[in-house]
């Protein structure tokens, strides 16, 4: 057991340095920052004075081992457009972003999940394909687009609901739906696959041949044995949900980490940008880990194997 955990989290560590790296050479190689910042009118003057502020001249290894060395100890540095700690600034914009994923999340799995389980049980059947189809629909539509449909129509046609922003209840509805729909489709796709697996199996039928009732059987022998590609697909969706608060938090104006980087990227703040990708690697990670914690508690073998 105790090896089982240590190779997740060595894993987990070695993950984590691979995306702090690999942001710091990208971000290095792609463009030059001061000239984005600056602008193209800038003296040469004060671009090299700009570079001993922020220490941009100094040699890469020096930069990556300053870099590395703020992360271990929490330090994101400083943005380089407004001179304010980056840590202060994402920390403004975490809370909408969570708030508006664990909506989104919650409303998804307590949709996706049931949905799943019920196209499973009337296999075959006029539910089972209006289910699947809005599946299919959900995971393969396109955020954006579905974002701006919803806006046409329920804030310029109706006039139900407010575009973008935030100050109510109602400004969640939008954005929620939209950022949950994709995760939704794709858990009562893969919900009702496992449940099928496992309905035809030999301990569901010893089961019904003891005299457990129907629903007994789905909730207890079923559901549990159908849990870890579920669960798989909770875990990998949640990438997905920071991925699409991207687009979303774009759409509808909303004060989010995800609106925040496209920001930070269009104007070349570096510090900024490698905050938020650690934030957000460490946040897919830890959801990653926990997935794979979680599959050693449903099934001990797991832990064995490992």
């Amino acid at each position: 057991m105790a090896r089982f955990w240590t190779i997740k989290l060595i894993r987990t560590l070695l993950t984590i340095w691979f995306v702090v790296t690999f942001t710091f050479v990208v971000l290095r190689v792609s463009g030059d920052p001061v000239v984005a910042l600056l602008g193209a009118d800038a003296t040469p003057d004060e671009v090299e004075q700009f570079r001993q502020l922020w220490r941009l001249d100094d040699p890469l290894w020096m930069q990556y081992l300053r870099y590395v060395g703020q992360m271990l100890t929490g330090e994101f540095g400083t943005s380089y457009r407004d001179g304010r700690p980056v840590f202060d600034i994402i920390m403004e914009r975490v809370p909408w972003t969570a708030l508006l994923g664990l909506v989104a999340y919650l409303g998804a799995c307590l949709i996706g999940i049931p949905l799943g389980i019920l196209a499973a049980i009337k296999r075959g059947t006029a539910y089972d394909n209006m289910i699947m189809a809005g599946a299919v629909f959900g995971f393969a539509i396109p955020n954006f687009f579905l974002g701006i449909v919803l806006i046409l129509i329920f804030s310029l046609t109706l006039q139900w609901l407010p575009s973008s922003g935030t100050g109510s209840i109602w400004h969640f509805v939008m954005p929620a739906i939209t950022l949950a729909t994709f995760t939704a489709g794709t858990l009562a796709r893969f919900t009702r696959s496992a449940m099928l697996e496992v309905m035809d199996k030999l301990y569901i039928r010893a089961a019904a041949a003891k005299g457990v009732s129907y629903w007994k059987r789905i909730i207890f022998h079923a559901l549990p044995n159908a849990g870890i590609p579920i669960i798989t697909v909770i875990g990998l969706n949640l990438g997905a949900l920071i991925g699409g608060a991207i687009v979303v938090e774009t759409v509808f104006a909303w004060p989010g980490i995800g609106r925040l980087l496209v920001t930070a990227v269009s104007s070349r703040d570096l510090a900024v940008v490698q905050g938020l990708v650690l934030v957000m690697a460490i946040t897919m990670i830890t959801a990653n880990l926990i997935v794979d914690l979680l599959y050693g508690i449903l099934d001990p073998r797991i832990r064995v194997s490992k």
